[in-house]
């Protein structure tokens, strides 16, 4: 059971590690804004996507398919972030009736519960659940100072969830004034007490140079040490420094093994990467169904990338069968979001009245417009 939902920072990811798997004739053009795009679709929250994943699209015959290009990444903004709402760990069992409460939505309950523990038991985990619905205000009004007062007092006690929580406190200004030091030490002892969340973020402010002197081996420890434990944030991230060799030795293989277990984890951006490696072949047997069906999720998930590519794929008929409609329809959602591509636009301009209709329908349905 999980208090404290991951953090997830890499928007793209890190320093600058542009680099790609394979470089490609299939590369999509740099992204230009819609004339008039429509609104886009409102991202689905996470819990990651959905877990439908549409059958492979059937792998054409002989024609060799053009490489796809990875997505050019950017640097990330190393201040970790406060998650917005709690999902921590309560592994002690003399607190399972509080995170039981908690889990079934009886927030006041829990906050009795906790309470009761916290104060005559000392228990730590109770503190950090008292301090999760002060946060949040779950069954209490929202308290930041109490709830910061609570997790100073968990982390006092020793618990990493608690420790990591006021971290994230510390780094955003809430419940009390900014104090980076602070935080830092915080992060420090809760990923030594093996929190994967605090390695992962101590390893961004390793990366960012300004809290920290920027030290890409030692962020790269931090980074396998919250892999190793299944954080796909770190999985995706450590993939980038063996796929360029930051801070570790390059090796394609085991950043593509880390993109593959981050994309099992719905880490969108590792989807991405990992469907472009299996179009490819590139550091693992060639793929393109499955490599289809992971851009059609990314797609879903609204990633801009990955409507561009899998729009490219279904125009030309490159490891799936032509879907005109369909890809041109990924090409204008992703055109939205300013993710623009000349050739598409030509291959749209190409259309029949009638199926270019089609095709501005679908993409207003996909993405709320329709009947605007």
């Amino acid at each position: 059971m999980k208090l404290l939902r991951p953090i997830s920072l890499l928007a793209g990811l890190l320093m600058t590690m542009a680099g790609a798997f394979a470089q490609t004739s299939l590369t999509p053009p740099a992204a230009q804004p819609p004339a008039s795009p429509p609104a886009a679709k409102k991202e689905a929250p996470k819990p990651k996507a959905t877990k439908e994943t549409k059958k492979p699209a059937a792998t054409p015959t002989p024609t060799p398919a053009a490489p796809l290009k990875p997505p050019v990444t950017t640097k990330p903004a190393a201040t970790p972030v406060p998650s917005p709402s709690p999902t921590a760990a309560f592994e002690d069992p003399n607190v399972d009736t509080i995170y039981g409460a908690y889990q079934r939505g009886l927030y006041k309950t829990a906050f009795d519960l906790a309470t009761t523990r916290a104060r005559y038991a000392g228990d730590a985990k109770a503190m950090t659940m008292l301090g999760e619905l002060y946060a949040n205000g779950l069954g209490i009004k929202r308290d930041y100072a109490k709830a910061a007062d609570w997790y100073q007092r968990a982390a006092d006690a020793g618990d990493r969830e608690g420790m990591f929580a006021l971290a994230m406190m510390r780094l955003s200004g809430r419940g009390g004034a900014t104090n980076r030091e602070q935080a830092v030490k915080l992060l420090a002892s809760a990923a030594k007490l093996g929190n994967p969340k605090a390695a992962y973020n101590l390893a961004l402010l390793y990366l960012d140079g300004n809290t920290l002197p920027q030290d890409a081996r030692r962020a790269a420890e931090l980074l396998r040490a919250a892999a190793d434990a299944g954080n796909p944030e770190a999985q995706y991230a450590l993939a980038t420094f063996y796929k360029e060799g930051t801070g570790v030795p390059k090796d394609l293989d085991k950043a593509v093994r880390l993109l593959q277990a981050a994309a099992l984890a719905d880490n969108v951006d590792a989807e991405v990467e990992y469907a472009i490696a299996l179009f490819n072949g590139t550091g693992t047997p060639r793929n393109q169904a499955a490599a289809v069906a992971l851009l059609r999720k990314a797609a879903r998930q609204n990633s801009p990338i990955a409507q561009n590519r899998l729009a490219r794929v279904l125009v030309s008929g490159l490891g799936a069968p032509v879907d005109k409609i369909e890809g041109l329809k990924w090409h204008l959602v992703a055109k939205t979001a300013g993710k623009g591509d000349p050739e598409l636009d030509e291959r749209l301009s190409e259309l029949s009245p009638e199926d270019r209709a089609k095709v501005e329908a679908a993409a207003r349905k996909w993405t709320g417009t329709a009947g605007k």
